[in-house]
C-alpha cells in the first residue's frame, strides 16, 4: 500500500515580546516555495515552585502572551499565504531546547534576530538564535529585525570551503536560488599562510578557484536556470562573506558538527556572520 507523501513542515519560532512581522512574513513566501507546511511554536519555560519561588502566575501570564502572538501570527499567515496549511503550538519547556528537538522533523527552522550583544546572547534567557543555530538538526534561518532590500538583480550568497558542511550549504543554495529564480554567488575564501612569508597568491587562487569549479558543476548541470558565479578572495571569511551578501536575499553556510547546548561551539564564521550579516543567514549542519 502507498502512504501519502509527507509535505515538509517549516518552524517558525514565535517570540511574543518581539516584533515578528518579518520572520513570519519570510516563513509564509518559504513555504509557499516549497509547498510546505508552517508550524507556528511558542516556547515557554516551565514554572519554578519551590519554597522560595512560585512563579506560576507568570508561567499563565507568558502561556497567554504566547497564545496571542500565535493567534496573531497565524492570522498573518492566512493573509499573505492562504494556501498555506498552518497551526500553531504553545509547548512548555527551555525554548530554546524546544526549537532543537523540533528541528528533528522539520525541513527548516525560522527564527528572528533581536540584534543581542555577545553577552546578551549567552545571558538572556529569551536568546534563541545561537543555542539553536548549534545543535539543529535542520537548516536555520535567521531575519533580522528590519527590512532588507536591494535595487540590483536579486541573488543568493553561499561560503564554500570544501567540506561535507560546506557542501550541504551549496545544496541547499542552489535548491533556493532555483525556487527563487534568482542568481547564485558562491564564494571561498582563503588566508594567507601564518608562517610563509611570500606565499604564491596566484598558486593559492588558483587551486581554489579549480576546486570551487568542481563543486559547483553537479549544481550549474542540475539547474541550468540558475546564473553562478565565482569568487576567490583572501581576508577574514566573516568579513569577504558579509560584504558579499551585503545586498543578497541570504547568505547560506555550512555549520560543522553538533554544538553544544550552549552555542558556544557554533564556529567562528557562523557566529560572526550572525552579528556582521544584514540579509537573512542560513545556516545548514553537516549531513
Amino acid at each position: 500500500m502507498n502512504e501519502t507523501a509527507r509535505r515538509p513542515e517549516i518552524v517558525v519560532g514565535i517570540d511574543p515580546r518581539g516584533n515578528g512581522h518579518l520572520p513570519v512574513r519570510w516563513a509564509a513566501e518559504e513555504a509557499e516555495r516549497r509547498r510546505a507546511d508552517l508550524r507556528l511554536v511558542v516556547a515557554v519555560p516551565p514554572p519554578h515552585d519551590t519554597q522560595h519561588v512560585d512563579d506560576s502566575a507568570r508561567f499563565q501570564t507568558r502561556a497567554i502572551a504566547g497564545r496571542n502572538a500565535l493567534d496573531s501570527a497565524a492570522d498573518r499567515v492566512r493573509e499573505l499565504a492562504s494556501g498555506t496549511q498552518v497551526t500553531t503550538a504553545l509547548l512548555e519547556g527551555p525554548p530554546a531546547q524546544v526549537m532543537a528537538d523540533l528541528s528533528e522533523e522539520a525541513s527548516l527552522l525560522v527564527l528572528g534576530s533581536r540584534h543581542l550583544s555577545r553577552t546578551e546572547e549567552f545571558l538572556s534567557a529569551g536568546s534563541l538564535v545561537v543555542p539553536v543555530t548549534a545543535q539543529a538538526r535542520c537548516p536555520v534561518a535567521v531575519i533580522g529585525d528590519a527590512e532588507h532590500g536591494s535595487r540590483t538583480a536579486p541573488f543568493l550568497v553561499v561560503g564554500v570551503d570544501g567540506s561535507e558542511a560546506s557542501r550541504a550549504a551549496l545544496a541547499f543554495a542552489a535548491e533556493e536560488a532555483h525556487l527563487r529564480g534568482c542568481a547564485l554567488r558562491t564564494v571561498a575564501v582563503w588566508q594567507p599562510p601564518v608562517f610563509t612569508r611570500h606565499p604564491d597568491h596566484a598558486a593559492l587562487q588558483h587551486a581554489e578557484s579549480q576546486l570551487l569549479g568542481e563543486l559547483t558543476a553537479p549544481w550549474t548541470e542540475r539547474y541550468p536556470d540558475v546564473p553562478l558565479t565565482h569568487d576567490v578572495s583572501s581576508g577574514s571569511p566573516v568579513e569577504v562573506l558579509a560584504e558579499a551578501a551585503e545586498h543578497a536575499l541570504a547568505v547560506v553556510v555550512g555549520r560543522r558538527g553538533r554544538g553544544g547546548y550552549s552555542g558556544m561551539r557554533v564556529g567562528s564564521v557562523v557566529h560572526g556572520l550572525l552579528h556582521r550579516a544584514r540579509c537573512p543567514v542560513i545556516t545548514v549542519p553537516e549531513p
